[in-house]
């Protein structure tokens, strides 16, 4: 039997620190730990103010460990590749 697909979290989910993820892997996605369901968001960068919309994707974790960004996202948003930048993220 299939299980019910979990809620999407609404409004802010917090801020997370984000490394750069498999660069070979395309798309405007973010891996964190800030979700429980796979969705559309939005990753905000205070460093430039930019924000994108972008597949949000859980993973395993505490809310406090970090997340993972792809390079369209990274790059979308001004933020720097080898750093560990601070996003805020909501649905």
């Amino acid at each position: 039997m299939a299980q019910p697909a979990a809620p999407l979290e609404t409004g802010s989910l917090g801020t997370t620190i984000a490394s750069l993820g498999n660069a070979a892997e395309p798309g405007l996605w973010l891996k964190t730990p800030l979700v429980r369901a796979e969705g559309p968001g939005t990753v905000r960068y205070s460093g430039t103010g930019k924000s994108v919309t972008a597949r949000l994707i859980p993973i395993d974790g505490p809310r406090t460990a970090g997340s993972r960004a792809s390079l369209q996202l990274m790059q979308a948003l001004g933020a720097p590749l080898t750093g560990l930048p601070e996003f805020s993220v909501s649905r």
